[in-house]
C-alpha cells in the first residue's frame, strides 16, 4: 500500500512539474506511471522542448526511468 501511496505521488509530481511550467507545450504533455518507468508522450514544437520536458520530470522521477515518446511537429 505505502508503494502504491509513492507510485501515484510520483505521477502527480510529474504531472504537476508539467502542468506549471512556463512552456506552454510542456503542460499538454501526458505523463503515464507503469512498473518502474514514466512516460511522457504528446507533442512540441521543438526537440529542445522535448528535452526540457524529459529533465523536468526526472527531478521528481525518484529512481524511476523517464521513456520519452514525446513527438517533434515539423
Amino acid at each position: 500500500m505505502i508503494e502504491t501511496a509513492q507510485k501515484d505521488l510520483t505521477h502527480e509530481a510529474a504531472a504537476a512539474v508539467l502542468a506549471n511550467n512556463s512552456v506552454r507545450d510542456l503542460r499538454t504533455l501526458r505523463v503515464d506511471r507503469t512498473n518502474n518507468k514514466l512516460q511522457l508522450s504528446g507533442s512540441v514544437r521543438s526537440f529542445y522542448h522535448k528535452q526540457l520536458a524529459q529533465e523536468a520530470v526526472r527531478v521528481v522521477a525518484a529512481g524511476l526511468t523517464v521513456v520519452n515518446r514525446v513527438d517533434v511537429a515539423s
